[in-house]
């Protein structure tokens, strides 16, 4: 999948563990729009260093998988999550 937007913000490279590293960033889609869109996209392991040479305002295309899971809370039954796990980022 891809889509193409504005940059919005840029986080830091978190260590979730000793062989998982992730790093989450907003593009805004729809900017010009009475309703822009303001989505998260998360970029894993090496390709956490793919949004350094991209500054926020910049507009940028995003290439990235659409992935589910199902979690079975203790509490309130079974919930879904989704994740847009991107592996391509060029600027426009």
């Amino acid at each position: 999948m891809e889509v193409t937007g504005l940059l919005k913000q840029k986080g830091d490279t978190i260590k979730v563990s000793d062989k998982f590293t992730k790093r989450e960033f907003v593009l805004t889609t729809e900017a010009s729009t009475p309703y822009p869109q303001h989505v998260s996209f998360q970029l894993t392991g090496d390709k956490c260093s793919y949004l350094d040479k991209f500054n926020e305002g910049e507009e940028i295309k995003v290439q990235f998988n659409l992935q589910g899971r199902e979690w079975n809370s203790p509490n309130n039954g079974v919930k879904y999550f989704n994740t847009l796990d991107a592996w391509r980022i060029e600027k426009v």
